[in-house]
């Protein structure tokens, strides 16, 4: 099972993999000093974390992921909806609009996801 609570920097740091990968470990510590200003060690140290978490795999110096960055924001994001708001979007959209309006851009969007995923 995948362990998604990182945090903004882990989540930095798992973009750049994403976007880069695959990378060799060596590619990915030359990223990282210039990217995120971080050390050999940071990085070996917050790749193995992200490993143990199950989000990407080291395997003989080529960094890969195992979920995708869609998928894991898509199942964060889930997550917060269910521990925040009972797994209620409804509530969870009514909370988010009672502080930021919506466009017609978003409505229209928004209407769009809701008729593809209606069941008939």
């Amino acid at each position: 099972m995948v362990d998604l609570s990182i945090g903004v920097v882990e989540s930095h740091f798992a973009d750049l993999i994403w976007e880069n990968e695959p990378i060799s470990s060596g590619e990915l510590v030359k990223l990282c000093a210039e990217k995120l200003q971080w050390k050999k060690p940071t990085t070996y140290t917050v790749l193995r974390r992200l490993c143990e978490k199950g989000i990407f795999r080291n395997c003989d110096g080529a960094v890969t992921s195992l979920i995708s960055k869609k998928d894991f924001y898509a199942m964060r994001s889930e997550k917060f909806v269910n521990d925040t708001f009972d797994g209620s979007l409804p509530e969870f959209i009514a909370a988010f609009t009672e502080r930021k309006s919506l466009s017609e851009k978003d409505i229209a969007e928004i209407m769009k996801l809701i008729e593809s995923h209606k069941k008939d």
